[in-house]
């Protein structure tokens, strides 16, 4: 299950987080959310407790969408320590975000207190 997060509970569930955490801004009429929606979900199990997996709804949440700068739907910020690892958006198939999440899911593995994000050229993923 992914935790529903809002304006008012974004800096605690997400900023002040003791794990890294992986946003995905999504919308109710996006089709492509819908479809990494299980990836997702299986991402989450794969990780354990080692990353959280919070969702954002875009339209309800306009603050969050302007603050963050979305362009597009589904974007997924990697956000450790308050701070924004690596930010995914554009996905062009179901592969291409499998293997980003793979990448987030090795480099937190292998660096618990410090992320290394490598840019994936085949996706417009960019680190920040």
């Amino acid at each position: 299950m992914v935790l529903s997060v809002s304006e008012r509970t974004f800096t605690q569930e997400v900023l002040e987080s003791p794990i890294p955490v992986l946003v995905n801004f999504e919308a109710p009429w996006c089709g492509l959310c819908r479809i990494i929606h299980p990836l997702l979900l299986q991402f989450q199990a794969q990780c354990d407790n080692g990353i959280k997996l919070v969702a954002v709804n875009a339209d309800q949440n306009f603050k969050l969408s302007t603050t963050y700068r979305l362009k597009s739907l589904p974007t997924l910020l990697l956000i450790e320590k308050g701070v924004i690892r690596q930010r995914l958006e554009g996905f062009r198939s179901r592969d291409d975000l499998r293997l980003a999440l793979e990448e987030i899911k090795l480099s937190c593995m292998t660096n618990h207190n410090t992320l290394s994000i490598t840019t994936m050229p085949d996706l417009e993923c960019r680190s920040v």
